[in-house]
């Protein structure tokens, strides 16, 4: 039997966007700028973020915000180091850096990129809700005037530039017309729509992104890419990512463990598992583990046991009736079956496999399994007892130790 066979999918129900129209979709790694601006994070040292640079490369990224080297010198000696372990290791991903639309703020990018000898996307930012515009006291004509300081600075110094509106989300429809449309006659090659403050639902972004598309890039003529660049404030970053996508985004930005500003950014790790699922990512995600586990280290987050994907208890289960669905999958030789029978994520995508535990919701089938993988006897009628009846008794799943102790008779 076929997946089509054992999995009605009503995600493809019909008027569902259909992914496979999708050649591919770009994505951005902020785990090194935007990730590190959350307040309980640590700036980790430029070797650990050269190692997970390499494990973006890795995973297929395309590009990685490096750094906002306008911010100082620490910044500055991290972009350097990052964009020079680019050429010298050969890695495919490119570069890219946060910039105020401050020609002051531009500079430090066209100097790094001159010395080093590699392409640097400039992606100028400037707020453009109302709301921004009259705390701040500024004028349309101001923040054109600067975005076209910045912008055209950057395109004389040979940068990429992408447009970056900040709180795009809650931006009135002609401002960005104006920030959008006159950053593409200055030189921008990409539009970032933000949602900064994770103001977004999926059908908000929708309309936004096709907007944007059909009022903006479509009419200038000019062939230009649109990202998407989502936080989960509301809890609907993932969704809202997805959502762009289906509208026409074209590139989408994560950080790893979506770590970043307030309650931080979309998951990188769930945005790959996503677009693999539907056919979209290629490569291997056997290195997202990795890659989490080591954000997790040097930024010192904590990754949630119920972590999606890459959590402990992602791929474990100690109640009965799941793990016997899972044994009989097994039993059937059918390991793509026993990997999906209760499992929306395949482990095996990203290199984890199902585990079964025991405790106070298991049944027999639980303790059988798990002696059976340890090369013991699921056959000792007494040691299944004595285990099950102590799982029966207890209020937690018990650890390695104390299965340890009752096969030793305790």
């Amino acid at each position: 039997m076929n997946d089509k066979e054992l999995i009605y999918d009503w995600n493809r129900a019909p008027q569902a966007f259909d992914w496979s129209t999708l050649k591919q979709v770009e994505l951005d790694d902020e785990t090194l700028r935007d990730g590190l601006q959350n307040p309980s994070v640590v700036d980790p040292p430029i070797g650990d973020k050269i190692r997970l640079l390499h494990l973006m490369d890795e995973l297929g990224i395309h590009t990685a915000d490096v750094g906002l080297p306008g911010a100082g010198q620490r910044q500055v000696d991290a972009v350097t180091a990052l964009t020079k372990e680019i050429i010298s290791s050969g890695l495919s991903i490119e570069a890219n850096c946060a910039a105020r639309t401050m020609v002051a703020d531009v500079r430090p990018i066209a100097e790094i990129s001159q010395a080093v000898g590699i392409p640097i996307e400039a992606c100028t930012f400037i707020g453009s809700s109302p709301i921004r515009q009259y705390a701040e006291g500024w004028t349309l004509e101001r923040m054109l005037k600067t975005s076209e300081e910045a912008v055209t600075f950057a395109v004389r110094e040979g940068l990429p530039v992408m447009m970056v509106t900040e709180d795009t989300t809650r931006a009135d429809p002609e401002v960005l017309k104006q920030l959008y449309g006159r950053a593409i006659e200055w030189g921008a090659k990409r539009l970032c729509i933000a949602d900064t403050v994770g103001h977004a639902t999926p059908h908000g972004t929708r309309a936004l992104v096709r907007f944007v598309i059909e009022e903006i890039v479509e009419p200038s003529g000019e062939d230009v890419g649109v990202d998407w660049h989502g936080h989960r404030d509301r809890g609907l970053g993932l969704a809202n990512t997805l959502a762009a996508i289906e509208a026409g985004a074209t590139r989408v930005h994560g950080t790893a463990l979506g770590i970043g500003e307030r309650s931080g950014n979309t998951e990188m790790e769930l945005i790959l598992v996503n677009l693999a699922l539907e056919g979209v990512h290629s490569g291997s995600l056997h290195g997202l583990p990795e890659y989490c586990a080591l954000t997790s280290e040097v930024c010192q987050v904590p990754i949630v046991h119920a972590q999606p994907v890459v959590g402990e208890d992602a791929f474990r289960t100690g109640t009965g009736v799941h793990a016997a669905a899972i044994i009989k999958a097994e039993a059937k030789g059918d390991a793509w079956l026993a990997d999906r029978i209760y499992s929306g994520v395949p482990a095996s995508l990203v290199g984890r496999r199902q585990q079964i535990e025991i405790g106070p919701m298991s049944g027999l089938s639980n303790v059988k399994y798990w002696l059976r993988e340890r090369g013991l006897d699921p056959d000792d009628a007494n040691l299944v007892n004595r285990i099950f009846e102590k799982a029966k008794a207890t209020d937690h799943t018990l650890s390695e130790e104390e299965l340890d102790v009752l096969c030793r008779g305790g």
